[in-house]
């Protein structure tokens, strides 16, 4: 019941990091892109790796962008 009172918090507060002026997403944005990996394996770990699946889907759909932005960046490629 924990990490799905903490995944339910975390849609809420990303919500309403969307709402802020581009500038000022970076920061919560980092920590909320830190922090989904954790809650998703809490929730792959209380109940079933078929909800960890669709959390890291819905996870990879939200950061796409930064997370192929990091990707090249770790890799080296041209940004």
């Amino acid at each position: 019941m924990n990490s799905i009172f903490l995944a339910a918090t975390w849609v809420l507060v990303a919500t309403a990091v969307a709402f802020l002026p581009m500038r000022w997403q970076f920061p919560p944005g980092i920590l909320l892109l830190t922090a989904a990996p954790v809650i998703i394996a809490m929730l792959g770990m209380e109940h079933g790796w078929g909800l960890a699946l669709a959390g890291t889907a819905g996870f990879v759909s939200m950061f796409r962008r930064p997370l192929l932005y990091y990707w090249r960046k770790w890799r080296g490629i041209e940004l």
